[in-house]
């Protein structure tokens, strides 16, 4: 579904993006992976060969545009073109207001909602370049209903859902569509360190009656990704058994 596609996944290291990374890979383009530290792109990329998947792996700064913009150089010069951009790095948050520090906030949204903006930004005119391509955004099903606790990550996420929706409209006329996947409970590491106090209840308001996988958000991207989804975006697409918060 993807052959010949030039797809670049932040957060690829682990759960949803590694999955994603697997199944584009398994689909036919060339991916390359983002992490946030060298040793952790480096253990993916092996157990990646591992599996007969060969796949090249960065750890820029997120934080940092004009790093950014140059590993982006770096793709275009290896690959000649940039064809899909999956902003999926990210950081939940649990914590009740009063225990939240500034930093805290900041932080979250750094990561969330500015490092997507450095992502986006840098690639966009390469995919002008090419004739369009696809940018897709990791939300959540907290950026539609909130949740009680970690209000920095459903703001995030709500300013995820904008970032979409507007640049969707913006970059139409490129021929860039522009789409975010909105997972429910996945198992995940980020779920697994979330006290089960706050997972269990929400599990039960699932009427699938279970947790998602990582594929099933990964399938989601496939979909969005090709050819199939070409007069679709400006959406976010819940991939959440249906739940409600």
């Amino acid at each position: 579904m993807l052959e010949g596609r030039v797809a670049i996944i932040t957060g690829g290291t682990r759960g949803i993006g590694l999955e994603t990374v697997r199944l584009f890979k398994k689909n036919g383009a060339d991916v390359v992976l983002f992490g946030s530290k060298k040793e952790t792109v480096d253990k993916a990329l092996k157990n990646l060969k591992e599996e007969g998947l060969i796949v090249k792996g960065y750890y820029p700064n997120l934080y940092n545009y004009e790093e950014l913009t140059n590993v982006m150089k770096k793709i275009k010069r290896n690959y000649g073109h940039i064809d899909i951009l999956i902003n999926n790095a990210g950081i939940s948050a649990n914590k009740k207001i009063e225990e939240t520090t500034v930093d805290d906030f900041a932080n979250i949204m750094d990561l969330n909602v500015n490092a997507m903006f450095n992502a986006t930004k840098a690639v966009v005119p390469f995919m002008k370049e090419n004739g369009g391509g696809v940018i897709l955004n990791t939300s959540s099903m907290v950026s539609i209903y909130g949740q009680p606790s970690g209000v920095g990550y459903p703001a995030s996420k709500f300013a995820v859902n904008g970032l979409t929706k507007s640049l969707a409209r913006e970059l139409a006329p490129s021929n860039i569509r522009v789409n975010a996947v909105a997972p429910g409970i996945t198992n995940t590491d980020m779920v697994a360190n979330l006290p089960k106090e706050m997972i269990e209840p929400l599990i039960k308001t699932i009427p699938l009656g279970r947790i998602g996988q990582p594929s099933d958000v990964a399938n989601a991207f496939l979909f969005l990704a090709s050819d199939m989804a070409s007069y679709i975006t400006g959406e976010i697409l819940s991939v959440d058994g249906a739940a409600r918060c």
